[in-house]
């Protein structure tokens, strides 16, 4: 079973007018993901959606570093208890959904049926026009290619969210879009698709100042690229995987296997 990767947290990038935000998406940009959730805790306490958004901050360093599983159920655990609208409670759905699929993947513990079920409540819960909905698209993608080998339903539910991104202005989800059709491309052996969607994937998370998604995009290229622009873009990869301190963790393992030098 492949992993994740840093693409599938795919957080949503601050609205400029946002101190707070700004400030968060920085820090959680960086890896410093303990940080950001204690700036939001303030607020977590009374308000849903910044209960959430902790949430997910901590959800986010489970999946890049495959640790921190407790705190994360614990944050989500408290946003699930501020919801009160459908459009709350289908959020928190959709976040529940994604914890539960990481923790499947990553091997803590099989949660596929509730990641599934989770999801499913969220697409009951979410209105027509909620901007949850292409992030929840994303995740059923997940789901369908990583937990029930359906690949042309993943490939679907992937097309649906990266038309829905660049229709709502989600860039970096548009980046996570990008790679995981690449990677069906790679898959399918259209070499030349797989080839632009790695590299757009890249462009988007340089562009945003997505620190820590860029390695993971330099890899996922490398594998694409013919020799000597593979080694160099892996070589790339490792120093700034070293430079964050071996964050992602499941790369991290990769680049240093002996076949990897």
């Amino acid at each position: 079973m492949s992993r994740p990767g840093s693409s599938d947290s795919e957080p949503r990038t601050h609205h400029p007018d946002d101190p707070l935000g700004a400030a968060v998406w920085r820090l959680r940009s960086r890896g410093c993901w303990e940080d950001a959730a204690a700036l939001l805790a303030p607020r977590a306490t009374t308000d849903a959606a910044v209960a959430l958004q902790r949430s997910v901050v901590l959800t986010e360093r489970c999946v890049f570093t495959s640790a921190g599983w407790h705190a994360a159920e614990d944050a989500l655990r408290a946003a699930e208890a501020l919801a009160v609208t459908d459009e709350e409670r289908g959020a928190a759905a959709c976040e529940r959904g994604y914890l539960a699929y990481a923790s499947t993947l990553f091997g803590t513990r099989d949660r596929a049926d509730e990641a599934r079920a989770a999801l499913g409540r969220a697409a009951a819960l979410l209105p027509p026009g909620s901007a949850v909905r292409p992030r929840l698209d994303f995740r059923r993608g997940l789901i369908a290619q990583h937990l029930g080998g359906d690949a042309a339903g993943a490939q679907a539910a992937f097309q649906r969210a990266h038309a829905a991104a660049a229709a709502g202005g989600d860039a970096l989800l548009r980046s996570s879009t990008w790679r995981h059709l690449a990677a069906m491309a790679e898959r399918a052996g259209d070499t030349a698709q797989a080839r632009h969607g790695f590299a757009e994937s890249l462009r988007i998370r340089e562009e945003l100042g997505y620190l820590i998604g860029i390695a993971p995009a330099l890899a996922a290229l490398a594998a694409v690229e013919p020799e000597p622009d593979a080694s160099r873009l892996r070589a790339e990869a490792a120093r700034l995987v070293r430079l964050l301190g071996g964050v992602p963790a499941w790369l991290a393992e990769r680049l240093t296997a002996p076949e990897n030098g």
